[in-house]
């Protein structure tokens, strides 16, 4: 990217970037996309050790500051020490990526699963976003970007409370992009589909996604032009061709794309992408 990109992204937001999720998928591509427009970066993800293999990556290609941040973002601890990282630098642009979910019939799921799923997509994610807005108002600019998904508009059949929590997320990105946009923070809800990373093998599904590369710079490219961006082509047509449907419909539509992502694997843990 050319010099004077990366002085008007930092500029815009800040020296200081942080993402969560940031070891692999999409939060790694966006990390290595901000690196490239002249960002320090402060990642976050609970494995320390592919945190590592990515700092030395970044640091291999540009010479800039990173701030490691091993923790588990669905507990307190995790999150108080997410924001202890960031207490002393001027960060200006803040993407939430950290998340994970589940398929299969809600009722046969392990409760403690589910819920350790609302901890980190819904309630931890509310209180980053909320300690960030608030120090994006005090320094009087910004960019919150939150991880939304194309299954946040309606009912998902067998992944009933991961897109219960992306529907979260996507209605908290909209709000905010009204309150903060008085305080020149820019706020976006990026809604990608399936995904090329390990969120598929992981959940022993099938089906064929988009390049995280692709997602991360197209994602970047949105903020500050939209509230929404659905960051590939497969989600711009699924957007639109279930976007005139009554949500009952789009209802039973997903619900028979899951059934067959997930009929030779009844319930399984699947990791968010990132």
């Amino acid at each position: 990217m050319k010099l004077q990109k990366m002085s008007e992204w930092r500029r815009r937001y800040g020296p200081w970037a942080v993402v969560t999720g940031a070891s692999r998928g999409i939060g790694k591509e966006l990390a290595r996309e901000l690196a490239t427009r002249g960002f320090s970066l402060v990642l976050a993800a609970q494995d320390g050790d592919r945190l590592g293999e990515m700092e030395a990556a970044l640091l291999e290609d540009w010479h800039l500051e990173t701030v490691l941040v091993a923790a588990d973002l669905s507990t307190h601890e995790g999150n108080e020490a997410l924001f202890a990282a960031c207490l002393d630098r001027d960060v200006g642009l803040f993407v939430g990526n950290a998340g994970f979910g589940s398929s299969g019939d809600f009722a046969d799921r392990d409760i403690e699963n589910e819920m350790a799923m609302i901890d980190l997509n819904v309630r931890f994610l509310a209180q980053q976003a909320h300690f960030f807005a608030n120090q994006f108002r005090r320094r009087g600019c910004g960019g919150l970007i939150l991880l939304s998904s194309i299954v946040s508009w309606q009912g998902v059949p067998r992944a009933a409370n991961y897109a219960a929590t992306k529907a979260y997320v996507q209605s908290l990105a909209e709000g905010l992009s009204r309150e903060l946009h008085k305080d020149r923070v820019d706020v976006l809800s990026s809604a990608p589909a399936q995904v090329d990373t390990d969120f598929l093998e992981t959940a022993g599904m099938k089906g064929s996604g988009v390049s995280a590369r692709v997602v991360a710079r197209n994602t970047l490219n949105a903020l500050g032009r939209r509230t929404t961006v659905y960051p590939h082509f497969k989600s711009q047509f699924l957007s639109m061709a279930l976007a005139w449907l009554p949500r009952r419909m789009r209802v039973r539509i997903l619900e028979a794309v899951m059934a067959g992502m997930t009929k030779h694997q009844l319930s399984s843990g699947i990791e968010e992408p990132g």
